[in-house]
C-alpha cells in the first residue's frame, strides 16, 4: 500500500496537467496522481521530461536507459512502466530485461547503457574512460550531458517511489526477479 495516497482532488491547474497526461496515456499513472500533491514537483518533472523530449537520444533509447537506471535502483514501479512504454515503440521483451541489466543486443546501445550505469553507480563520478567508451561508440559531448539529464530524472522518478512507495498500475515487473534471470 502507498506511503502517500494518490491525490485525487487536485487543484484545477493541476487537473489540467493531469488531463493532458490522460490525453497522451490514456489513463492517469499513479506517479502522476502522487506528483499532484505537489505542483512544483508536477511541473519539475513535467518540465523535465519535456526538455528530453528534444533530445538527440532517440525516444526507444531513453525508455532503454530508464530501465537500466531503474534497475541499478531496484525500482519496481519503474521498471514495470518502462517495460510498457518500451514495449509500445516496438522493444522485444527479451531486450527489455536485458536494458534492466544495463545491456543491449545492440552494441551502440550497449555502449549508452554502460555508461549510463557508470554514472549512476560512480555517482557522476565517471572517468574519462568511461566517457572515451561512450563516444568511441559514435556518442557526441551533448550525449553524454543528455545521458546525465535522463540519468538524473530517472533518479528522481526512482527515489520518489521508493519514498511514496507508489502502487504500480501497469503490468507489473520485478527488478529482483528480472535481474536474478540474468
Amino acid at each position: 500500500m502507498a506511503r502517500i495516497q494518490p491525490n485525487m482532488n487536485p487543484s484545477p491547474d493541476v487537473q489540467k496537467t493531469l488531463d493532458g497526461v490522460k490525453s497522451k496515456l490514456g489513463v492517469v499513472p499513479n506517479i502522476f496522481q502522487t506528483f499532484a500533491h505537489s505542483p512544483a514537483v508536477l511541473d519539475f518533472y513535467m518540465n523535465g521530461t519535456g526538455a528530453l523530449g528534444k533530445s538527440t537520444i532517440p525516444a526507444k533509447l531513453r525508455e532503454s536507459i530508464a530501465l537500466t537506471v531503474a534497475g541499478q535502483n531496484t525500482c519496481d514501479y519503474c521498471a514495470s512502466a518502462h517495460t510498457k512504454i518500451g514495449q509500445s515503440l516496438g522493444a522485444s521483451d527479451d531486450e527489455l530485461a536485458m536494458n534492466l541489466n544495463g545491456q543491449s543486443q545492440d552494441a551502440k546501445s550497449a555502449a549508452a547503457l554502460t555508461f549510463a550505469s557508470a554514472v549512476v553507480v560512480k555517482q557522476g563520478r565517471v572517468s574519462d574512460a568511461d566517457i572515451q567508451a561512450f563516444k568511441d561508440a559514435g556518442y557526441s559531448d551533448a550525449e553524454v550531458l543528455e545521458v546525465v539529464a535522463i540519468v538524473a530524472i530517472n533518479i528522481f522518478t526512482n527515489y520518489f517511489n521508493h519514498v511514496a512507495d507508489t502502487d504500480v498500475d501497469f503490468p507489473y515487473v520485478s527488478t529482483q526477479d528480472v535481474m536474478k534471470a540474468a
